[in-house]
């Protein structure tokens, strides 16, 4: 028989339609079917200056709203040949580290829940609470964020947000400790897992699945350390893989990011440079005030930014970096115009939810809510 699982199925992480043709309770084909969190995004940038973009890409995958501000103003500081200062560029990757554990977080707490440990939902987000906090504390919004821009960041830090990051990267790992004495040895949260969803390495490429799920299949690929930007090359971090390819080998790969990340939380904030948080391009970035003469030029200076925009030079790139569910990227289109021709986003999550099929098909309705779990999709990213 046909059987319909969502859009509305709590389990499937959103709005997302699995259409499952089944034989008893075993799977016999699986085909997921999206587009209902549509919003058309790609088309709206042609119509946006090159700043306006960076709300946009908040709204593309929300729970790392900074990882797709960062892709999107990489992308067009290369059109550009802009040269971001290091400082700049360091809290960038802070920013991206913690964007990384929120998502996890969430990831976590909510695969847990789809399988029935409600406690660790719970847990998760006690911690993820306070990342929020963070983020509102140094744009002001707790998830669209919009604090990177094109030439450096929107503001500096405020007092206080470096010695608050500190304290909860310090706490941080004990917190994992609890998550994992709740799942990792739990028999039967290894019974839901382990063995279950398998895809080898050959089918997860194949796919172009990228990030934990495909380090869960024993990949060892990741953008940070095998093609480095934002200042990568200046951290050390393990890339946490598994041989496995089921859906307790991409647990643990993201359990152990979640260390990693706040591995580079912590060399971020030891090794902090000095210096400015914007490019030296006046064209493009607000220059600080004490460079504006008086307070009605920055007025001037200000306006015209937004109300003209920038041209950016004819040309294009594509600009790829490790969100936490894989390769994003953004492939980018200038005209020679203040607003870009074409702008296409390289979504991890679509490619990553391709091998939904062949991690199901054979195996039983309740493997389909693990598996879904263990991809971590986001359905703002595929449909965007």
């Amino acid at each position: 028989m046909i059987l319909n699982m969502g859009p509305q199925h709590p389990s499937t992480h959103g709005v997302l339609r699995v259409i499952l043709e089944i034989d008893g309770e075993n799977i016999v084909r699986i085909m997921p079917d999206i587009g209902y969190l549509h919003t058309g995004i790609e088309k709206t940038c042609e119509a946006k200056f090159y700043q306006q973009i960076v709300t946009l890409t908040d709204r593309i995958d929300y729970l790392c709203p900074l990882t797709n501000n960062l892709c999107y103003v990489l992308a067009v500081e290369k059109l550009l040949g802009l040269e971001i200062p290091p400082k700049a560029q360091w809290i960038r990757v802070l920013l991206n580290e913690l964007t990384r554990i929120n998502s996890h977080l969430v990831w976590l707490g909510t695969h847990a829940l789809d399988i029935g440990a409600m406690t660790v939902f719970l847990y998760c987000f006690r911690e993820r609470e306070d990342i929020l906090r963070l983020f509102e504390m140094v744009s002001g919004q707790r998830m669209m964020t919009s604090y990177f821009r094109i030439g450096g960041l929107a503001l500096d830090p405020p007092i206080g947000f470096f010695e608050k990051t500190r304290e909860f990267s310090n706490r941080f790992p004990s917190k994992v400790d609890e998550y994992e004495n709740l799942l990792t040895g739990n028999p039967i949260w290894g019974m839901r897992t382990k063995g279950v969803a398998r895809i080898t390495a050959e089918d997860a490429l194949a796919l172009g699945a990228s990030g934990p799920t495909l380090r869960g299949s024993g990949v060892d690929f990741d953008l940070r350390r095998d093609m480095p930007y934002s200042g990568y090359e200046n951290f050390k971090f393990k890339i946490p893989t598994s041989t496995d390819g089921d859906v307790f080998a991409r647990y643990i790969c993201r359990v152990q990011e979640l260390r990693e990340s706040n591995t580079i939380v912590q060399q971020a904030l030891d090794g902090m440079p000095e210096g400015p948080t914007k490019a030296d391009a006046p064209k493009v970035v607000l220059p600080d005030r004490e460079k504006m003469k008086t307070q009605m030029e920055a007025l001037i200076y200000h306006f015209k930014i937004i109300t003209e925009g920038f041209a950016v030079p004819e040309g294009e790139i594509y600009q790829a970096v490790e969100s936490p569910r894989g390769e994003m990227g953004y492939y980018v289109v200038s005209d020679g115009t203040a607003k870009p021709y074409r702008v296409h986003i390289r979504a991890a999550c679509l490619a990553n939810l391709q091998a939904l099929p062949t991690m199901c098909e054979g195996r039983l309705i309740a493997d389909v809510v693990a598996a879904i779990g263990s991809i971590d999709i986001v359905l703002g990213e595929i449909d965007r």
